[in-house]
C-alpha cells in the first residue's frame, strides 16, 4: 500500500497533544489506521475515502462531499438541472468552472451540502463556557461518559476516554444508528470497542434526559439545535456537579455557521489542510479533520476535568484543521499505513440499554 504525505509539523503538534492524555496514541496509526483497514489509497484531489473532491471554480479551488443519499439527491437542486447522468462529477464539474468558489460553496450550503473553499475558517482553539459548578478531582475509572456522537470524530473522543477506564455509553437511535455500522466492522470496533451501546428514542427523550443527567462527560456530535429543540442542551438538562459537555461541530455554533454540514476531508480543506503546490490543492491524509479533532476533543475534556470541569467545550472541525495549517511548514513525512491491532468487538445495537438503566437508577438514587 502506497504512502501518506502528512505534514511533518502536523505530526508533531498531534504528538504534543496526545503526549497530555492519560493513554498512549500511536498518532501514525490515529491518521492512517482508516485507510489501512479499508484498504484506501493516498488522496489527490479525490479524497482517499472517495466523497469528497477538490475541483476548480471559475476564480478558485472548492471541496464537495457527495457522501449521503442526500447529498447526491440535491446535485440537480445544486445544478438547476434535471439532467444530470447517474454519475453527477462531470456535471458538477462543468457547473463549477463557470463560478465563483464562493457562490458556488454558498449555494451547495444552502441545501444542506458539505462544501468549503480553502483555507475560509480561521485557527480558533474551543470555546469554552461554565455552565454547573465544579467538582473535586475524580478518578477516570468514577466517570460516567455519554457518547451522542457518530462517525469518526466523536466517537474517537469517546474510545480515548474509555481506554482511559471511563464508562462511556454510545446512544445511537434505534432507526438511524451511527453509520459506520454499516460499514467495515473493524473500523467500527477500533472506534467503538470498549463501550456500552443503548438506544433511545430522540423523539421521546425522557429515558435519554435521566442518562444525561447522570453523565460526567457529554460528548455531542450532532448540530446544537438537533438537542435543544427536544429539550436536550447542555443548558436543559440538570447537571452534576463538574459535568463536561464536549460539542463538536462543523465550524461552531455562532450563526449560520451552526447549520453548516462538514466531513472530515471539507473540513481540512476549510481549514486550509492542504497539500500541493503552484495553486493547486489536494488532500491531506484520509478525512485528517476528524482525527485530529477527536484527538483534540479528548484533551480538551481532560483539561477541563483537571480545572474541576463544569464547562461546555465547544470545538469546531474546520477550526482544528486550521490551527494545524498555521503550523511552521517542515515538509512532509512519508507514512505507510498502520493497521490497528484487533479490537474486542463492539456491542451490538442497543445490546447494553437494559444494563445502562440499571446503573443511571443507581447513580440517581447516590445523589
Amino acid at each position: 500500500m502506497s504512502t501518506f504525505a502528512i505534514p511533518t509539523a502536523v505530526l508533531a503538534h498531534a504528538g504534543r497533544v496526545a503526549s497530555a492524555l492519560p493513554v498512549d496514541v500511536d498518532i501514525p496509526e490515529l491518521l492512517t489506521g482508516r485507510a489501512a483497514l479499508l484498504g484506501l489509497s493516498p488522496p489527490g484531489r479525490l479524497s482517499a475515502g472517495g466523497a469528497t473532491r477538490l475541483l476548480p471554480a471559475r476564480d478558485g479551488w472548492c471541496a464537495l462531499t457527495l457522501s449521503r443519499a442526500d447529498d447526491v439527491a440535491a446535485v440537480p437542486a445544486l445544478l438547476e438541472s434535471d439532467g444530470v447522468g447517474p454519475d453527477p462529477w462531470p456535471a458538477i464539474t462543468d457547473w463549477l468552472a463557470a463560478r465563483d468558489a464562493d457562490a458556488a460553496v454558498a449555494r451547495a450550503r444552502l441545501l444542506g451540502m458539505p462544501a468549503a473553499v480553502p483555507g475560509e475558517t480561521p485557527a480558533a482553539q474551543p470555546v469554552v463556557a461554565s455552565v454547573a459548578p465544579p467538582a473535586l478531582p475524580r478518578t477516570w475509572a468514577d466517570l460516567l461518559v455519554v457518547e451522542l456522537a457518530s462517525m469518526w470524530a466523536g466517537p474517537l473522543c469517546g474510545r480515548l476516554l474509555a481506554r482511559a477506564g471511563a464508562t462511556v455509553v454510545k446512544v445511537e437511535s434505534p432507526v438511524r444508528p451511527d453509520g459506520t455500522r454499516a460499514g467495515s466492522t473493524e473500523f467500527f470496533d477500533w472506534m467503538n470497542s470498549g463501550k456500552r451501546c443503548v438506544t433511545a428514542d430522540f423523539d421521546a427523550p425522557a429515558d435519554l434526559s435521566a442518562l444525561l443527567a447522570a453523565a460526567d462527560v457529554v460528548i455531542e456530535g450532532s448540530r446544537p439545535a438537533a438537542l435543544t429543540r427536544r429539550g436536550l442542551g447542555p443548558e436543559a438538562v440538570p447537571a452534576r456537579d463538574g459535568r463536561v459537555w464536549v460539542r463538536i461541530t462543523g465550524y461552531g455554533t455562532a450563526g449560520e455557521c451552526a447549520d453548516r454540514v462538514a466531513f472530515g476531508d471539507d473540513a481540512a480543506v476549510a481549514g486550509g489542510l492542504v497539500g500541493g503546490a503552484d495553486g493547486a490543492p489536494c488532500f491531506v491524509g484520509d478525512a485528517i479533520a476528524d482525527p485530529l479533532t477527536g484527538l483534540g476533543a479528548a484533551h480538551a475534556v481532560f483539561e477541563s476535568l483537571r480545572r474541576g470541569g463544569g464547562e461546555l467545550i465547544e470545538v469546531s472541525m474546520a477550526a482544528v484543521a486550521a490551527g494545524y495549517a498555521a503550523l511552521p511548514d517542515g515538509g512532509v513525512t512519508e507514512v505507510a499505513p498502520r493497521r490497528p491491532a484487533p479490537c474486542t468487538p463492539a456491542s451490538g445495537l442497543g445490546a447494553d440499554t437494559d444494563a445502562v438503566g440499571e446503573l443511571v437508577e443507581r447513580r440517581s438514587a447516590a445523589c
